[in-house]
């Protein structure tokens, strides 16, 4: 099946920009996620690895 849409990719003028792109986004995007992991505030990584043991009764209510 794969040699089917291979077939079809290569007949298609300027289809090799789109791997490069999608890599280029994923590349920006991990950047961008570790440039946030690391400059997190040491508070705010606190407070939000704490909430799944907060005692509230939200969820409660929706069941």
């Amino acid at each position: 099946m794969f040699r089917f849409i291979k077939g079809n990719l290569e007949n298609i003028d300027g289809i090799a920009i789109y791997p490069m792109i999608s890599l280029l986004i994923f590349f920006f995007f991990f950047m961008g996620l570790f440039w946030w992991v690391f400059t997190a505030k040491k508070d705010h990584i606190t407070e939000v690895s704490n909430i799944p043991f907060e005692d509230d009764n939200t969820n409660d209510e929706i069941l």
